[in-house]
């Protein structure tokens, strides 16, 4: 069981602590510099462990919780899936000058044709009530001299496990954006040698957009299929902030007719 922190002992610590602290505060324009060093090793051992606790708990206390995988999922789905920039904490949150290319974290990559990259991407937390996932990404775009903007997301094994003609893909996504512009996205279904794609535009008229991508429609071979991923493609980016609260997909098989 863990130890209670709010005894007395622990509370009447922490008030000499903190006495203590503000004492040589108080002092440390006035000691030797021998002194002063001495105050500055032992501060920088007390600020890396307070450091540790609070970078722990407002993680832990913020909304919603890290590596929550509450979904919704839609009727009749056999599979549902949110990609793990928007799940856990990327080992680098943040890029400025992005180049082409560029591996946001594992299945996330940046794509542009720009000679002089303005795009900056950051993972951030969310933390209202309504959302479902932890983090978002967010885009900055200033000048943008290339032809096109995308972001590359890689789907899972999982999604290619007994997929047939007869499934819907589904994309879910939640979209803020500082000005209107628009975004598509496009299946790509690799199956032997051959790639076939499917492209949608999202519909934003609403913060909370959907699309599906109609696999009956593509001459996809069932027993060849190697990998999805969907492109999210970012028309005249120039001058705007997008932030893409969630991302999740799903799939689900027709209903007989």
């Amino acid at each position: 069981m863990a130890r209670k922190i709010d005894t007395f002992l622990d509370r009447m610590l922490q008030r000499r602590f903190l006495k203590r602290w503000e004492r040589w505060a108080n002092m440390a324009d006035k000691i030797s510099l021998e002194q002063l060093r001495e105050l500055r090793g032992r501060a920088r051992q007390a600020r890396r462990q307070l450091d540790r606790v609070i970078h722990v708990a407002e993680h832990r206390l913020s909304l919603p919780v890290i590596g929550s995988n509450a979904l919704r999922r839609p009727m009749g789905a056999d599979w549902i899936w949110r990609p793990e920039l928007w799940k856990g904490q990327i080992p680098v949150p943040g890029a400025s000058s992005v180049p082409t290319r560029a591996q946001i974290c594992d299945g996330a990559t940046i794509f542009h044709d720009c000679r002089r990259s303005e795009l900056t991407v950051r993972q951030i937390r969310n933390t209202r009530e309504t959302d479902l996932a932890p983090f978002g990404v967010r885009m900055d775009v200033f000048r943008f001299d290339g032809s096109f903007l995308s972001l590359v997301v890689e789907l899972p094994p999982e999604s290619v496990q007994g997929l047939k003609l007869k499934h819907l893909i589904r994309l879910d996504a939640i979209v803020e954006m500082e000005k209107p512009l628009e975004i598509f996205a496009r299946l790509n279904i690799k199956y032997g040698p051959n790639v076939e794609q499917v492209v949608r535009e999202l519909p934003l008229n609403s913060e909370e957009v959907m699309v599906e991508f109609d696999l009956a429609y593509t001459k996809m071979n069932e027993r060849r299929v190697e990998r999805l991923w969907v492109d999210l493609i970012f028309e005249g980016p120039e001058m705007n902030q997008i932030i893409l609260r969630d991302v999740t997909f799903s799939r689900r098989p027709r209903a007989d007719i």
